[in-house]
This record gives C-alpha cells, sequence and structure tokens, in this order.
C-alpha cells in the first residue's frame, strides 16, 4: 500500500476520537470490567496518537507530502493534551543526535521516577497546562465529570508512563557496550508484546538504527537484526 502511513495515522486519529466521544457518555459501573478494558484500550490509543506524531517528526507518515506529513503531527501533538510539536520536534532530534549525555533532553542518570519527572517537565509548559484546564472546563458543562477523568485524563497519563518506560527507561538506562553508537537496547523479538507495549519501539535499537522507519516497519527491522546477530 503506497500512503500506508497515512492510512494508519487516520485510523489511529479516528479511533481515539470515535471511541472518546462513545466513552464520555458510556454509563460507568465500577463493578464493571468493561470499564476498565476501555481505559486501556483508550490508554493504547493515545499512545499511538503520539506515536504518529512521532513518525510525523521523522517524516515517514507522508514521506512524498511534507506539509501534510507536519500537519498530521502537529494535529496528534495537540490531541495528546496539547503538546507543541515543533519543541516536540527539536527536542527529539537532540535525543537522537545526543543519546545518553548531557546534551541529550530525554536522558537522566537516576531511577525511574526522578528521570520520569524530569523527562515530564522537559515538555511540560504552563501554555499547555492551562489550554487543558480550559478544555477541561468546557467539556464538563457537556459531559459527566467522572467520565471526563475516566477516559480523557487517566489514560493520556497512563499514555506517559507506558511511552517513558518502553519508549524512553528501558531502552537507555544503565550501561551500554562501547561499540553501541546509538546508546538503545531492544526487548526480546515478540511481536504481540512489542505491538502492546508501545507500537514496537520497545524495538528501540532498530529506531535509533533506522530511524527513517515507520513504527509498523520496526518489527521486520528487528527480525532482520535477528537473522544478522544469530549469524555472527
Amino acid at each position: 500500500m503506497k500512503h500506508k502511513g497515512l492510512f494508519f495515522a487516520i485510523s489511529i486519529i479516528s479511533l481515539w476520537a470515535l471511541s472518546l466521544l462513545y466513552l464520555l457518555n458510556y454509563p460507568i459501573d465500577f463493578a464493571n470490567p468493561l470499564v476498565y478494558v476501555f481505559v486501556l484500550i483508550q490508554m493504547q490509543l493515545y499512545t499511538g496518537i503520539f506515536i504518529t506524531a512521532h513518525d510525523a517528526i521523522h517524516g515517514v507518515v507522508t514521506p512524498d507530502n511534507k506539509r501534510l506529513n507536519n500537519a498530521i503531527g502537529f494535529v496528534c501533538a495537540t490531541l495528546f493534551a496539547f503538546n507543541n510539536y515543533h519543541k516536540l520536534s527539536r527536542k527529539h532530534h537532540l535525543h537522537h543526535k545526543n543519546v545518553v549525555t548531557d546534551d541529550d533532553p530525554d536522558y537522566y542518570a537516576g531511577g525511574f521516577f526522578r528521570w520520569y519527572l524530569k523527562f515530564a517537565l522537559e515538555y511540560v509548559t504552563f501554555w499547555q497546562i492551562l489550554l487543558m484546564a480550559i478544555t477541561y472546563n468546557l467539556l464538563k458543562l457537556v459531559y459527566p465529570i467522572e467520565n471526563l477523568i475516566l477516559f480523557w485524563e487517566i489514560p493520556a497519563i497512563l499514555s506517559t508512563l507506558q511511552l517513558f518506560y518502553f519508549g524512553t527507561y528501558l531502552p537507555h538506562r544503565g550501561e551500554h557496550e562501547a561499540h553501541d553508537l546509538h546508546k538503545a537496547r531492544s526487548q526480546k523479538l515478540n511481536h504481540v508484546v512489542a505491538f502492546i507495549s508501545c507500537y514496537f519501539f520497545g524495538y528501540h535499537h532498530e529506531h535509533h538504527a533506522y530511524p527513517y522507519l515507520p513504527w509498523w516497519k520496526l518489527a521486520e527491522a528487528k527480525e532482520q537484526e535477528e537473522l544478522i546477530n544469530n549469524k555472527a
């Protein structure tokens, strides 16, 4: 499929939006296990929104149409708690250029929680918080507060933890082999786990080695890396 990246981007955005619209009116019963399943589904879709913005930063959503690529990235970054697409782009390229150094905005030589806090503070701005607050107060005029918290706010927070844990902390923590120029490790080969955990970004060495690959091609890259390593 020629426009596979565009297809995945539109699909993820559409599924996220339709799911949210449905869930904002969903009757909440904490004894109903579907409530918790829906929270996790919405979290996964939020993660897909951010991953799409990330792919746009690398120019691989619509490689032959830079304007459309950046427009999709801007929309996805905005949907993900009003993140600034241009700021994300600038800092993410710094991450690739200076991975696991003092000039890497995503790196911190410390434990999980302090690293996560530093990671969050690197990107969260006053204007972002203000826009979220305004949006929340407008939405609560239309939708139940419980639904907003459960299906709009909590999945977004959980998604940041998912993205940080599988896409930053696990790949870059600790010591790395001297010959590893990318300073990034990958999770074991298991495409089901890799997709559910973070849209294949647990295959993080492959992402740093081939940053021009969209998320849905990282599985193939991991398979190729495994073949090369097994032959070595």
